[in-house]
């Protein structure tokens, strides 16, 4: 039936922030940038990831009315939207410290987790984006993994 997820969509405040930020800071590149009169389709993609888009998206017409709108712009602000995307890189710990001298602020530095190693940061307006340096082999999952998450927040 389906066979890929090809856009997903992140709330912005404003596209060009937007774009300093994921393209200038993260190393996104755009991929489309249309004005269509009701709203402008903004979309960037990974380099080593071509197939895969995200739509930065202002929450308003036409898919949300006004009153709408103005609640999923308080949540974005407020980080409550859970995660928008989660990265995957080669080395945590350089992307890490890439992106700190580059001004980004972190939520939480590079830790390791069973799966891995990863880290947090928020967007300018407060989508929540992970870092994760995937482990090698496949890894079990524990009671207590799942515990010390359960209570873990972003």
């Amino acid at each position: 039936m389906f066979n890929r997820i090809r856009i997903t969509s992140v709330h912005v405040l404003d596209q060009d922030e937007a774009l300093d930020f994921y393209v200038g800071k993260l190393g996104f590149e755009v991929d489309t940038d249309v004005d269509l009169g009701f709203m402008r389709w903004l979309t960037i993609k990974l380099p080593a990831d071509p197939e895969r888009e995200l739509l930065l998206e202002v929450p308003g017409p036409p898919a949300l009315g006004d009153e709408v709108a103005a609640q999923v712009r308080a949540l974005v602000t407020k980080g409550a939207m859970g995660v928008a995307a989660i990265l995957t890189t080669d080395d945590c710990q350089k992307t890490y410290d890439t992106l700190v001298a580059k001004g980004v602020e972190f939520t939480e530095t590079p830790t390791e987790q069973p799966y891995g190693i990863d880290c947090a940061l928020r967007d300018p307006f407060g989508n929540h984006l992970r870092i994760t340096q995937p482990a090698g082999d496949p890894v079990e999952i524990t009671d207590a993994d799942r515990e010390r998450w359960s209570g873990a927040t972003g």
